[in-house]
């Protein structure tokens, strides 16, 4: 989720459009796949729920309503599991909720296989990251993927041991077979570092690490929403050129456009934005909408406006017809 997920939510349903977008059904072709969604499970509803108003839980059934909506047929869960292990946090049976809210996700996602692909997620600094990541694997339902959060997680990758330790966890993951979805951003709220310093770990230390499996680079290496975060476009600028160079760490790299483009966005975002999609080459980029609550875009309108941006027709046809390796 975006750098104001977790903040402020209206008790509002899923249902609403967000930021006064247009509800009515982009024209052309539409996603295959929307490859960025979460999910809230009633404990996770109350863990965020700071008396100002949460986030609603949001089931299977509900993702499934705001894909038919938007004429999207599938769709990822990327589990939030890993908040239940966030820094700024003190839980009782901290590794038991991260445990239940992975099953919960797994659990939700079988209810519809045909349409629905579960990740599970840890914080990677966490001393049960690991056996976690190998619990999941050897689940039938979260086997598929791992989702990593830095920001929330509070992943330094200018610091050694944290750069070290998520090597361990790329390489554990590479050896399950489990495609990674990364939020690279590292935390707004904590002003942590982040850019191009950033990204070159990422491209020298971690990808070599997963060499064999689709590593998913959430937001475009930002947050969202929108795209006026200088620092992101730094570090997206760093792997968009090792992309555009057939850097071979780059070969599974992927990236999701989930919160970037909104009603907000300015001309020059817009510009900036399609530039660095055409430098990373549209076969790269991944449809994805982000957690159905508070301000986000629901999938159609999100869908909405991406169509917004300075691309062909053919750029918007080919990104729709996008499906990350780990679904096919």
């Amino acid at each position: 989720m975006h750098r104001r997920a977790f903040l402020t939510f209206s008790a509002a349903a899923l249902a609403a459009p967000a930021f006064g977008a247009d509800p009515s059904p982009a024209a052309g072709p539409v996603p295959v796949a929307d490859h960025h969604q979460h999910l809230f499970s009633p404990a996770m509803a109350r863990l965020l729920d700071t008396g100002a108003g949460g986030p609603p839980a949001i089931a299977a059934k509900d993702v499934i309503a705001l894909l038919d909506a938007a004429g999207i047929r599938r769709a990822v869960l990327l589990s939030v599991a890993y908040v239940w292990g966030s820094p700024s946090r003190r839980i009782d049976d901290e590794q038991a909720k991260v445990r239940a809210e992975n099953d919960f996700n797994g659990a939700q996602a079988a209810m519809y296989p045909d349409r629905l692909l579960a990740f599970c997620s840890v914080n990677p600094l966490k001393d049960y990251a690991l056996e976690e990541l190998e619990r999941c694997a050897a689940l039938p339902g979260l086997k598929h993927g791992l989702k990593l959060h830095f920001g929330n997680s509070d992943v330094q990758l200018e610091l050694p041991e944290h750069a070290a330790r998520l090597r361990d966890v790329f390489a554990a993951a590479n050896a399950k077979k489990m495609a990674i979805a990364v939020h690279m951003r590292a935390s707004v709220s904590k002003h942590r570092p982040y850019g191009a310093a950033q990204a070159r770990v990422f491209l020298e230390q971690l990808l070599p690490a997963a060499p064999d499996v689709t590593v998913q680079v959430a937001h475009l290496a930002g947050t969202g929403p929108g795209y006026d975060d200088a620092p992101s476009d730094e570090a997206l600028g760093v792997l968009a050129a090792a992309v555009d160079a057939h850097d071979r760490r780059t070969k599974r790299l992927w990236f999701d456009v989930a919160t970037m483009a909104n009603p907000e966005i300015t001309p020059a975002q817009q510009a900036k934005l399609a530039q660095r999609i055409r430098q990373i080459g549209t076969d790269r980029i991944l449809f994805g909408s982000d957690a159905a609550a508070g301000k986000n875009l629901r999938p159609r309108e999100s869908w909405a406006a991406f169509r917004q941006l300075p691309l062909t027709d053919a750029e918007f046809a080919k990104i729709a017809g996008n499906l990350a390796p780990y679904m096919r």
